[in-house]
């Protein structure tokens, strides 16, 4: 058996060049954990928040850290207390951010984190789903609570996190406006989008009475957005917390969304997309030793879909 793997680690906060491609030794298990080699996993904006040390106050990590919250792989070992799962079974997960991430060969990772690999995706897409799909999931159903006839509207729609959230207030029965660029148009009407405003030639600021605002940009599109909802609508930020004295301006609920494992809602997702109601939309895929170049494509904010990370 090995003793060490394949991982990307900082070694302190930085840029790009703090990505260092090395051996570390290989993860040790709990009691309540299960040894994972990693077949695939992604690249989302929150890895080069956490690199560039912007979330230092909000998680308490150590150094060195192993960057990446997404992967897809097979249980090769099982902790003493782990039941229900057996070595050699196809697990995806997003697991708790605290620790060390999934830009690695193997990873440690709580059973209760762990969800079954949909049959019917490979890895790479497999991988492209746990962290945005959980996103979406989490701040549409249980924040905003969507309901069918509601009219919703997702920024950012050809996104990780907006591909997957079309989809699923589709699926709850919404009418779906979403922002994007003029490449992205068709994709997010075949992906149910009910109108797709260009941003380069539309300003979404003009819509008015929407029940749900889900803001995955902030700034200055969050504060556009508030105008556009009704009195008693919800807004959902994934980038911050939005500002109560503008919600009780607007009467509106606001709620900021940052996504939590959830092995039960993985294995809901799962049922969608090997049912055939979840598209997965990749961008591109990396080698893990070209991390840095994913995270190049990552910041320029223009990824269409998940950028996917190979591993093994």
């Amino acid at each position: 058996m090995t003793t060490s793997h394949k991982v990307v680690r900082i070694h302190a906060y930085g840029n790009r060049e703090a990505l260092a491609y090395e051996d570390a030794p290989l993860p040790t298990i709990d009691a309540d954990e299960v040894l994972v080699k990693i077949h695939a996993t992604s690249v989302n904006p929150v890895d080069w928040k956490v690199r560039e040390g912007y979330l230092q106050g909000f998680l308490a990590h150590k150094l060195p850290l192993t960057l990446g919250w997404d992967f897809t792989g097979e249980i090769t070992a099982l902790g003493a207390d782990v039941t229900g799962w057996k070595i050699g079974e196809a697990v995806y997960s997003r697991p708790d951010i605290s620790r060390d991430g999934t830009y690695a060969e193997y990873i440690a990772v709580r059973a209760s984190e762990i969800a079954r690999k949909p049959e019917t995706i490979n890895w790479q897409q497999a991988a492209a789903v746990p962290l945005t799909a959980l996103t979406a999931w989490q701040s549409l159903y249980e924040m905003a609570n969507v309901q069918e006839g509601e009219r919703v509207l997702i920024h950012a729609g050809a996104g990780g996190v907006g591909t997957f959230a079309i989809q699923l207030a589709k699926l709850r029965g919404a009418y779906v406006y979403t922002t994007a660029s003029t490449r992205n148009v068709e994709l997010l009407k075949s992906l149910g989008a009910n109108e797709v405003i260009d941003y380069t030639q539309q300003d979404f600021s003009q819509l008015r009475d929407l029940d749900v605002v889900f803001d995955t940009l902030g700034g200055e599109v969050l504060a556009k957005s508030w105008q556009t909802l009704k009195r008693g609508g919800r807004l959902v930020s994934i980038v911050g917390t939005p500002d109560a004295a503008t919600a009780e301006q607007y009467a509106v609920k606001p709620f900021f969304c940052f996504v939590q494992p959830s092995a039960a809602q993985l294995t809901e997702l799962a049922k969608l997309i090997d049912a055939g109601k979840i598209q997965i939309v990749i961008d591109s895929v990396f080698a893990l030793k070209d991390i840095a170049q994913a995270h190049e494509k990552s910041e320029s904010g223009r990824a269409r879909g998940k950028i996917v990370v190979q591993v093994s």
